[in-house]
């Protein structure tokens, strides 16, 4: 399987379970996809990096959601 990218967080997308639905033919990884496969929208990747920062580094929510801003910006989904 060619490795990839997730282009909302910039995730290395490296098993099939990192891909929505096991979609290899998807761009965006598992995290970024709603239940339905389709790539989340700016503000659900958002919310959801936030959350990620807060629960995975514990991160104060404001700071958390400064990075996830910053980092996500730096994603080919989203910097334009």
């Amino acid at each position: 399987m060619e490795k990839k990218s997730c282009i909302s967080c910039c995730m290395p997308m490296e098993t099939i379970e990192h891909y929505p639905n096991g979609d290899t033919t998807k761009t965006y990884c598992v995290h970024c996809a709603r239940n339905d496969g389709s790539m989340k929208s700016w503000d659900e990747a958002v919310i959801g990096y936030t959350a990620y920062l807060q629960e995975a580094q514990g991160i104060d929510p404001d700071d958390a959601r400064e990075q996830a801003i910053v980092a996500l910006k730096k994603c080919p989904a989203w910097n334009n």
